[in-house]
């Protein structure tokens, strides 16, 4: 592995690592599945989380990888149909990524649904909640069904036959259908015909909200909405006989290109693309395991899949819908409910604007409450003194207050500008519905650059005060939600410095307008200068380490996949630089080998909140910088998309940041560590247990008291 590298590697030694041997990489799609299976575990094992929130796990596991199959596994398909053998970074052809990919997703269903029936469901039937399948049922009680099925379910069902006189019904993506086997009772010919289970409808039917249901004993019961339709098959094909009926399940590529250029209207463009993820390629078909080899070929032929595209499945399919359980009404099953702490509030009531010109006001949402953010812009919608708001909204949810309140804002004559992210994958539609309300009311929407994602968190405001105009800068980690702000860990930073101000300033003139501005003073924006930034404070630490053996990093964040600055990290720490590395999902980068990354240490903490901060701090020989914002290191987010991270200057602020990262790093509950291999175990020792998530729970209820 040892040999010269000329001027890149400038170690003490005359040879040093090839930091470009494929061995030292890990492959990006391996590494999510491996985050994913740890999002897994938090439902295998019974002391981790209460038992509904365990069910909640075990359907994050599937909806992520419903979307990990949508995107990711699509595009390597497409690869691989196009003949292009390319190697990844780790030394992978696309092919060899998908046959790995299937062995290890089979292995991790087969554990899910092992967790669920015979761990999950054993458990919930003694906590009084139960699935029942139609035909364990009295007939008196399938008589209530079969007249519940009549008047909610029949009504929206529609039988598609397939024969010489009718094509192969179209299926959508992420359908859930029965294949239904069928013999005409005159001639005795079979049929083949599908139904759709309708995704509108609760996938868990809950029977005690039936008529005919009225047990008195405390139980709550289920049955799977497939089920009861299975079981009155017989009222879509009268003078038919059901011979059997099959489960089946499929997954389309949803990576919709848009070809900006040729787009005249982005908007009805982004629509279109929307519809068209209905049409894409089946990339999964999911089974159950006792559908004869008829009806597979059938389905395999007209589908247009590979048999590497079938999984076998025992038992149910589309386990993401399980987080219907979290509906129910026992709180002695899920995690304990908290109240964040509104520190602004605490300290200044209501009003904001004050708050901000005290001092730069840092909040670490969930613990802190997500209301300030929400506050600051309603605030800036009914102050006369306020003049314009500018702000990115990238994923907002459904029903987002902080839109309500740049509507309010616009209708009451200020300037409003508003970058939307019209590509912001499955939040697409939302967006849609937010721009055209915001155009209605007299908002300027810009969607961006063309061929960049804007990702960026950024809301500036400008207030004129005693005959001066002051701005005000809201910058984050996170998306303007307040429901993920209630889920996800973020910072959002308030400040009034005037070297951000002019920054965002110039990059809201980038978006909106022509400016083709370049120069930043202290924010990094992506693609402009992000990894020649990161890379740069990165090799200062090799200089200090080199001078004083102060060399220290440590970076929180997503995702670790841009190849360039896995090369630096590695240099650092052949240097000497002491680096902490704190990933939730996928990191490419193998710490502790010998030679070349022993001094970087790689922790996942997956717990009872999504870890989506990012932070990256520098000890800068004890002139210590602190860079927060939406940039994980990626290649598409480092090259393709509008991102930023900014620098803190309050001192005090960037303690209480160091303070939360290194409470993170000595986690040994919900924290795993990443080996030289590539696989994570649990970090554990002898000492103190240590959640970090529970520790800042406690940390924002006892200030809350103070």
């Amino acid at each position: 592995m040892l040999m010269p590298t000329g001027s890149e590697c400038n170690s003490k030694e005359d040879v040093c690592p090839d930091f470009f041997d494929i061995s030292l990489y890990v492959n990006r799609e391996l590494s999510w599945i491996s985050f994913n299976q740890r999002v897994l575990e938090e439902a295998l094992v019974s002391e981790a989380h209460p038992l509904l929130e365990r069910v909640k796990f075990i359907s994050i596991f599937s909806s992520n990888l419903d979307e990990y199959f949508m995107i990711r596994v699509a595009g390597i398909e497409d690869q691989y149909d196009a003949g292009i053998q390319d190697r990844t970074i780790d030394g992978h052809t696309p092919f060899e990524q998908l046959e790995k990919i299937r062995t290890m997703v089979l292995r991790q269903l087969s554990l899910r649904n092992k967790c669920f029936y015979h761990d999950l469901v054993p458990a919930l039937q003694q906590k009084g909640i139960e699935f029942l399948r139609v035909a364990e049922l009295s007939a008196t009680k399938q008589k209530a069904l079969s007249h519940y099925f009549r008047k909610e379910i029949y009504p929206v069902l529609t039988p598609l036959a397939f024969d010489t006189g009718h094509p192969f019904p179209f299926m959508s993506n992420l359908s859930l259908n029965l294949a239904i086997e069928l013999e005409d009772e005159e001639n005795r010919t079979l049929k083949f015909a599908r139904v759709k289970v309708p995704s509108m409808l609760p996938r868990l039917l809950r029977l005690n909200q039936i008529r005919g249901f009225d047990d008195d004993d405390g139980i709550i019961r289920f049955i799977w909405l497939e089920d009861l339709i299975e079981n009155n098959l017989a009222h879509l094909f009268p003078k038919m006989r059901i011979a059997k009926s099959h489960l089946f399940r499929l997954i389309r590529n949803a990576d919709v290109e848009i070809e900006e250029d040729e787009a005249g209207d982005l908007l009805k463009t982004i629509e279109k693309g929307i519809r068209s993820r209905r049409y894409g390629k089946v990339v999964r078909l999911d089974i159950t395991t006792a559908m004869p080899l008829p009806v597979r070929k059938l389905l395999i032929k007209n589908l247009g899949v590979a048999e590497r595209n079938v999984y076998e499945i025992d038992g149910a399919l589309g386990f993401g819908s399980l987080m219907e359980l979290l509906k129910i009404d026992r709180p002695d099953l899920k995690d304990e409910p908290f109240v964040p702490k509104n520190p602004i509030e605490e300290q200044f009531d209501t009003d904001i604007f004050t708050a901000i010109k005290a001092k730069d006001q840092l909040l670490y949402h969930p613990y802190d409450s997500f209301q300030p953010v929400v506050d600051f812009i309603n605030q800036a919608a009914f102050d006369p003194d306020v003049l314009s708001i500018k702000q990115t909204l990238y994923r907002v949810g459904s029903n987002s207050p902080i839109v309500k309140a740049l509507m309010k804002a616009a209708e009451a004559g200020k300037q409003v500008a508003v970058l939307v992210e019209l590509k912001a994958r499955f939040d697409e539609g939302n967006n849609i519905v937010w721009a055209r309300a915001l155009e209605d009311v007299g908002a300027h929407v810009a969607y961006g650059l063309t061929g960049l994602k804007t990702h960026a968190k950024l809301t500036l405001i400008v207030r004129r005060e005693q005959n001066k105009l002051k701005r005000y800068l809201h910058l984050g980690t996170g998306n303007y939600n307040p429901a993920t702000g209630k889920i996800y860990t973020d910072y959002s930073l308030f400040t009034v410095n005037e070297q951000l101000a002019n920054d965002v300033a110039e990059l809201f003139n980038a978006l909106t307008g022509y400016s083709k501005h370049t120069e930043y003073r202290k924010l990094l924006v992506s693609p402009i200068n992000t990894r020649k930034k990161i890379i740069e404070m990165i090799d200062r630490e090799v200089e200090w380490s080199r001078k004083e053996n102060t060399g220290r990093i440590i970076m929180k964040m997503n995702a670790l996949v841009d190849g360039k600055t896995i090369r630096a990290l590695y240099k650092a720490s052949c240097e000497g630089v002491k680096i902490d590395l704190l990933i939730r999902g996928i990191c490419c980068l193998k710490p502790g080998i010998e030679g070349v990354s022993e001094n970087i240490r790689v922790i996942s903490v997956i717990g009872r909140f999504l870890e989506h901060s990012r932070a990256y701090y520098f000890h800068n020989g004890g002139k210590e910088e602190l860079y927060l914002g939406s940039a994980d290191i990626m290649p598409r987010n480092l090259d393709d998309r509008v991102e930023t991270l900014f620098p803190v200057f309050d001192k005090a602020v960037i303690r209480v940041v160091k303070t939360d990262l290194d409470l993170i790093m000595s986690d040994n509950v919900k924290a795993w560590e990443m080996h030289a291999d590539a696989t994570y175990s649990k970090i554990s020792n002898d000492g103190p247990q240590v959640n970090s998530q529970a520790l800042f729970l406690t940390r924002s209820a006892q200030k809350k008291i103070s």
